[in-house]
């Protein structure tokens, strides 16, 4: 597909705030038309309201775990535009903390956003890329989708599900012209972790920390066709990659990934660097 996406239509969940509104600017300084999609009309309103002197936006304010709201999110996307070209599954849900010290249906919540919505609205899209002879899907992972990761199982295991779901329709699709990645980045500076900075688990400081921009310009080189996976930072990539093969070392490793989180933490709420 055209690398400059321009009069493309570029579907972002998540898209109000954070990484899918970084995003979003950085597909409608490429061209493309807009649709994004978030629970809240007001967050999408402002986002908008900005991008709308750039490009075309249709905003839905809607909850992907809604089946039927998924079907007509695509409808409205054809009708608004005439073709869907591009899905970016970025909306994400952590509910932070033990298993055991959890609820059950904020677990399954989690299942439901992070990893069966992206299913469902990735098998949507597919007759309407077939249509438009090409296009891409980009999901939005994570590091703890490539390594286990204790106070974070769940949301672990949906990114984990998620990288397996993106590289197996990966496979599936070679040769048709349609585009399959996932971003996995570390912690970005976004409110999704420094909003509850207090409740994220120390290790995950550990890692250097990503801007929203840096995981949209990861997010548009996937949906190039340029890579499969990108993990952000790229060295972290190869630290989960060696924790996952290496569950012994992984396990020896942590108390100083541990310290080594707790001291950059505290840098970030004293607005260190």
């Amino acid at each position: 597909m055209n690398s400059d996406f321009n009069n493309k239509t570029v579907i972002i969940t998540g898209a109000s705030a954070g990484v899918g509104a970084a995003t979003a600017k950085t597909f409608a300084s490429h061209g493309a038309n807009l649709v994004l999609v978030a629970r809240g009309q007001e967050g999408l309103d402002s986002i908008a309201k900005e991008l709308e002197k750039v490009t075309s936006v249709l905003t839905v304010a809607m909850d992907i775990n809604n089946a039927k709201a998924n079907k007509v999110l695509f409808l409205k996307a054809f009708e608004a535009f005439g073709s869907v070209d591009v899905l970016i599954n970025n909306a994400g849900f952590h509910q932070r903390g033990d298993v055991a010290l959890n609820q059950a249906d904020k677990l399954a919540q989690m299942v439901d956003v992070n990893l069966r919505a992206p299913i469902q609205l990735s098998t949507l899209a597919l007759p309407y890329m077939r249509k438009a002879k090409g296009g891409a899907i980009v999901n939005v992972g994570s590091l703890a989708g490539r390594a286990p990761l204790q106070g974070a199982a769940t949301y672990a295991a949906t990114k984990a599900g998620l990288r397996a779901f993106t590289y197996s329709l990966s496979d599936e699709l070679k040769g048709s012209d349609i585009n399959v990645g996932i971003v996995s980045p570390g912690p970005i500076d976004t409110g999704f972790i420094m909003s509850e900075i207090d409740q994220v688990e120390d290790i995950v400081f550990s890692q250097a920390m990503s801007s929203a921009q840096q995981v949209a310009d990861a997010i548009v080189s996937c949906a190039r066709g340029e890579a499969v996976e990108i993990s952000l930072p790229r060295t972290s990539g190869w630290l989960t990659t060696i924790a996952y093969l290496f569950p012994t070392l992984r396990r020896a490793l942590r108390p100083a990934l541990y310290r080594k989180g707790r001291k950059a933490k505290e840098k970030y709420k004293q607005g260190g660097d």
